[in-house]
């Protein structure tokens, strides 16, 4: 089974709490993006790996013309009706269905750590771009700096052990990987920053359905009931118990941008 067909069906089996719960932690990195790309009328932009679309919308809402790909139906699904007059597309991101230099920026958030061949996948966000056109990659930063990664260990627990080398979270996030990754595929760094994305949760409901959307939590189900997974993600939250029902964890994702 190909890794999109893989990735696609777990991240399509709970797109909902994705979009509503775990999503909008990101607007921070988000944000910092479009301040750095100033993005206008002029602007086509492809954002690989959109997910259920918010980013879409935010780079809708600067003036671009936006064409989001994933390989997830059920985030697309979201996408859409989101953005109603935006064009999506159920793709691969090692095997984009563009003509070369089509894009003036390429957006990938939390995305390429996922791909098959994340090498591939650079590759082809490389050759659909223009020259002068620039790239945005958006990852975890390393485990210890998130503490999410409590959580995700834990539903890990439930989990085989991975191959060397198989797609996940942190599969990027190794001091200089991107960088190297730039100079090999010939585009030119031009901005890195680590940014602060907190997930406050008001409640630990809303906690727990922030992980269940995730493609770990997807895995664990095959093996193990809703409940036993839903009970040892609560089990996990308790450490970031604030006060009253609030549930706090502060995590730090990388934000990346090159030119071709």
């Amino acid at each position: 089974m190909s890794t999109k067909t893989t990735q696609g069906q777990l991240w399509s089996v709970a797109p909902q709490k994705w979009s509503q719960h775990f999503e909008p932690w990101f607007l921070p990195m988000y944000k910092t993006a479009l301040r750095q790309l100033q993005l206008n009328e002029d602007h086509l932009l492809l954002d690989a790996g959109c997910g259920s679309g918010m980013f879409t919308a935010m780079a809708v809402n600067e003036g671009a013309e936006v064409i989001g790909i994933d390989a997830a139906p059920g985030l697309l699904e979201v996408a859409r009706q989101r953005n109603p007059n935006n064009n999506f597309l159920e793709e691969d991101l090692e095997a984009l269905p563009f003509e070369d230099n089509s894009f003036d920026v390429v957006t990938a958030f939390n995305s390429l750590q996922y791909a098959g061949s994340f090498e591939k996948a650079l590759a082809e966000a490389t050759r659909v771009l223009k020259p002068g056109g620039r790239i945005v990659i958006g990852i975890w930063d390393q485990p210890q700096y998130s503490e999410a990664t409590q959580i995700l260990k834990a539903i890990g627990s439930l989990l085989p052990a991975p191959p060397p080398g198989k797609p996940g979270p942190f599969a990027l996030s190794e001091d200089g990987r991107i960088e190297e990754a730039f100079i090999n595929a010939n585009l030119k760094p031009l901005y890195k920053s680590s940014i602060p994305c907190p997930f406050l949760f008001s409640n630990l409901r809303h906690g727990v359905e922030a992980f269940m959307g995730t493609g770990p939590a997807a895995i664990a189900l095959n093996s193990y009931s809703k409940a036993t997974v839903e009970e040892t993600i609560e089990q996990a939250f308790q450490a970031f118990h604030i006060t009253d029902d609030f549930f706090f964890l502060q995590n730090k994702f990388l934000l990346f941008i090159a030119e071709k």
